[in-house]
């Protein structure tokens, strides 16, 4: 019996599927989760309880497993850039094992949908022995790791029923955003009116969220062409390098097809020998700075025989004219183009499971919340 046939009817709506259902549900989540910490385009989360460990904090350490990691690689970009404040960021099955040079006025940031992730909550309890405050970011209110961390926040996206994470995951990418963004207020390290451009653009985005959403069919499509695969990678720079990972992941998780990410500037280190004619690459083209370097690296695939699926930045479709397909993100400042680029990714690996008749919502091997190291 199929996850499906367990779930009452009035869970799907009119969807075939919860995962279809979550993804289209962040045309509101995204705005639900900033609608309160954004006051005249400024991060404002003074209202949490947090400025005693946050403040303080002259090195983060954002911890997570699979796709709160993820989240926890946009965010160290963020901070890093916005308030200048040196990030790692770590897996944490890895991260119990290290042995950390803990010092004072040291923070760690966990992330965990469930609260109860095993690995994660290791890494916290190391932390704690330490003396080095804990902020956990989870989807749950009573939960382990809130009664165990110092502060907490709950993000907003409601209960995520899918085992793939969508929803859940792009809500972990707003409080990326606030804690940047605030940090960057109260520590003066950034141009106040920029964070404020960043910050209504960051309040205006349902717009541009719509705009990705009626691609849909043309994702179906693309999708549908290369239901047969059985490799693939995912590629990008800077922030598109993390959105790369999650894209990654979600096909793996629903469709069952090998996915690699990488930075696309380590093709030529190594992974551009396994290209074969037909392979398709998926590849992020959103961030300026890095977009001829990255084109330049696309081309040596396409000379290999491979195919190209970019999503790009409407502003630098130019560069994208020649790939055999392109899925077009509206413009926003760089910064933002995460919450937006991995909105295809997650229709692609969701249609990539229907078309090839997996259970999407419970797929093989995996759980919602991962309680065993």
């Amino acid at each position: 019996m199929s996850v499906m046939s367990q779930l009452p009817e009035y869970e799907k709506g009119i969807y075939n599927h919860i995962m279809i259902k979550e993804i289209h549900q962040q045309e509101k989540t995204i705005s639900l989760e900033l609608a309160d910490y954004i006051k005249d385009g400024l991060a404002d989360l003074s209202s949490l309880g947090i400025d005693d460990i946050l403040l303080s904090a002259e090195k983060i350490y954002l911890i997570g497993c699979g796709t709160a990691y993820h989240a926890g690689l946009v965010g160290r970009t963020l901070i890093e850039k916005l308030a200048g404040i040196p990030v790692e960021s770590d897996i944490a099955s890895e991260f119990g094992y290290r042995h950390i040079p803990w010092r004072k006025n040291q923070l760690m940031v966990v992330i965990s949908q469930s609260g109860e992730t095993s690995d994660t909550l290791m890494a916290l309890r190391e932390a704690k022995k330490h003396g080095v405050p804990v902020l956990a970011i989870t989807n749950a209110q009573d939960c382990t790791m809130n009664r165990e961390a110092d502060r907490f926040m709950v993000i907003k996206p409601g209960p995520e029923l899918a085992i793939a994470s969508t929803k859940a995951y792009t809500s972990q990418l707003v409080v990326m955003y606030l804690l940047a963004l605030y940090l960057a207020d109260k520590k003066g390290t950034y141009d106040k009116a920029e964070l404020k451009e960043i910050g209504h653009e960051l309040m205006g985005i349902d717009a541009a969220i719509e705009k990705v959403f009626a691609q849909e069919e043309k994702i179906m499509n693309i999708a549908w062409r290369y239901r047969h695969i059985e490799d693939t990678f995912y590629l990008g720079r800077g922030l598109d390098a993390a959105v790369a990972m999650e894209g990654a992941l979600k096909l793996k998780e629903t469709s069952y097809i090998h996915s690699e990410a990488y930075a696309t500037g380590e093709l030529k280190h190594g992974p551009i020998a396994v290209i074969t004619p037909g392979m398709p690459a998926v590849a992020l083209v959103t961030q300026e700075k890095t977009a001829d370097k990255s084109i330049a690296n696309l081309q040596e695939i396409r000379k290999n025989g491979g195919h190209i699926i970019a999503v790009c930045s409407e502003k630098l479709v130019s560069l994208c004219g020649e790939f055999e397909e392109i899925i077009t993100i509206p413009n926003v400042n760089s910064d933002i183009t995460p919450l937006l680029s991995v909105l295809p990714l997650q229709l692609f690996a969701y249609y990539m499971a229907v078309f090839r008749g997996n259970d999407v919502d419970k797929p093989r091997g995996l759980t919602k919340s991962v309680q065993v190291e």
